[in-house]
């Protein structure tokens, strides 16, 4: 029996299945898409159908040199499935179908629907209208048509969740194109993001991450510029809510008393993801990155202060256009100096249509990957190092699913501390879900994660592993036909979780 007969079989139901590339902003933004698909009727298709669904949504991100190339090639394998498979339809959205919007079409001719990053809720009647009138949709907003996060949402898991505070970005990075793609930065009312907040602590989620494209910048549009440290605090006093993080900050926009909120709000996280992207003053100003080194080193030493335990991660970019190889050591300066927990490192791509593409002096590739090898082993020392210092500790962990990749070759399960630091550990003999939370003692570290290889300390069972439960028990529970499987994406990640987005706060 075909995949379209099986969806059949269950009634008619029209299966579908997003692909996600980029930020954290575009993962937050396919659970939309797909809350707006079921609300529509559709179900997601089962896990591992890799195409064989009745829509495919592509969710593109393009601020990498190849992104469209990449996009192409997989709608291209997915052109023949579609001839033999009739009434399947595909989509394109987010910042790459913003960017090309009269290309796409023309190259996929069988590409059903094309809709922008700020018109996400169109897409279920955009792919009714192109299936009765039989030819492609092709549908850009200009600007923000209504906050996104008043759109139905199937969240990607039930004790964690991203929260949405603004979208959109007022800075001028040289090596980033996301504020041309999103727009002006947008901010959502304190009152719309608590609310929200409160529903999902209602709905069992006891973990969230407030997410925007420069997240400590929320308030500009309202002329508050204490907002998001009041944002904070108010988070503060949700009962049942355990854990607040959020990303990505920009270090112009960090404040003092962002880091009085962090440090006296008892949810707060003691964990700060903080994009230095180099640590040259003269890479800095071409970036038109509006700090320099003493600025960043100075933000980072506050937060010390203020929490100890505090784990800072960052991004880096090496071989920005013009950096010659005193500026990479004034990087590799900085990192010594803030010993981050973790950097995401990118070898710098020409992002189309920014300034930076056009710059003089790019650099060769072979400098980019001796430069970038070299950042990565120091960086790789210091993490070892400094998880070296979490050996002995006891913490609290949040269980996670689907973060230990040989956790059933191991008879071990994962978590995550209030740092964000990834920690193995023994399983216990009671039962213990996603959500819950484990007490346990640090024994080995490894640069990228911790093992707590002794027995669990203490269980605490909670309503976020209920809500696991609850969803677990009622998805198992669906016919094969419309079964929508475990979620692919996952709980929000230790930010930075989804390495190789944008890169641009």
């Amino acid at each position: 029996m075909s995949s379209i007969d099986r969806s059949q079989s269950a009634g008619g139901t029209r299966t579908y299945e997003v692909r996600t590339y980029g930020c954290q902003m575009n993962v937050h933004d396919s659970e939309r898409l797909s809350g707006l698909l079921e609300d529509a009727g559709y179900v997601r298709a089962p896990e591992g159908a890799d195409g064989d669904a009745d829509v495919v949504v592509f969710n593109t991100c393009a601020v990498r040199e190849n992104a469209d190339n990449k996009l192409y090639g997989n709608l291209g394998r997915l052109a023949p499935r579609k001839v033999s498979r009739p009434g399947m339809q595909i989509a394109v959205g987010g910042c790459l179908a913003q960017k090309d919007r009269d290309t796409i079409v023309k190259r996929a001719p069988w590409v059903d629907v094309v809709f922008g990053t700020h018109n996400i809720g169109k897409l279920p009647v955009l792919l009714e209208r192109a299936r009765v009138q039989e030819e492609a949709q092709v549908e850009i907003a200009e600007s923000l048509e209504a906050f996104p996060s008043t759109l139905p949402t199937r969240r990607e898991s039930a004790y964690a969740a991203w929260v949405s505070i603004s979208v959109g970005c007022n800075n001028t990075c040289t090596f980033c194109i996301v504020p041309a793609l999103r727009g002006k930065e947008k901010d959502r009312r304190p009152g719309d993001v608590l609310a929200e907040v409160e529903a999902l602590v209602a709905e069992g989620v006891s973990e969230i991450t407030l997410l925007g494209q420069n997240v400590n910048a929320y308030g500009s549009d309202m002329g508050d510029r204490e907002a998001f440290s009041k944002l904070l605090r108010a988070c503060g006093t949700i009962d049942g809510l355990e854990r607040v993080r959020f990303t990505s900050p920009h270090p112009r926009d960090f404040t003092d008393d962002v880091i009085a909120a962090m440090a006296e709000t008892p949810n707060a996280m003691p964990q700060l993801h903080m994009p230095l992207q180099s640590g040259s003053d003269p890479v800095l100003k071409a970036m038109r990155r509006s700090y320099r080194q003493d600025r960043y080193l100075g933000i980072i030493e506050k937060v010390r202060a203020a929490i100890p335990h505090a784990a800072i991660t960052t991004d880096i970019i090496v071989g920005f256009p013009g950096e010659t190889e005193e500026d990479f050591e004034q990087t590799l300066h900085v990192v010594r100096e803030a010993r981050f927990a973790q950097a995401y490192t990118f070898q710098y791509s020409k992002r189309p249509g920014t300034p930076a593409a056009e710059m003089d002096d790019q650099i060769p590739k072979a400098v980019v990957q001796e430069r970038y090898e070299r950042l990565v082993a120091l960086q790789e020392e210091i993490s070892w190092e400094e998880n070296k210092k979490q050996v002995g500790r006891t913490l609290e962990l949040m269980v996670a699913e689907g973060e230990g990749r040989k956790d059933g070759a191991t008879h071990r399960l994962s978590g995550r501390a209030p740092d964000n630091r990834l920690v193995h550990f023994t399983k216990p003999g009671q039962e213990v879900r996603p959500g819950d939370v484990v007490t346990v003692e640090i024994t080995y570290a490894a640069p990228h994660h911790l093992l707590a290889e002794g027995e669990v300390l203490g269980v605490r069972r909670t309503r976020a592993g209920d809500a696991w439960d609850k969803r677990n028990t009622a998805e198992q529970a669906k016919p094969v036909g419309v079964m929508l499987g475990l979620p692919k994406i996952g709980a929000p990640e230790p930010q930075p979780a989804v390495a190789g987005g944008c890169g641009c706060d």
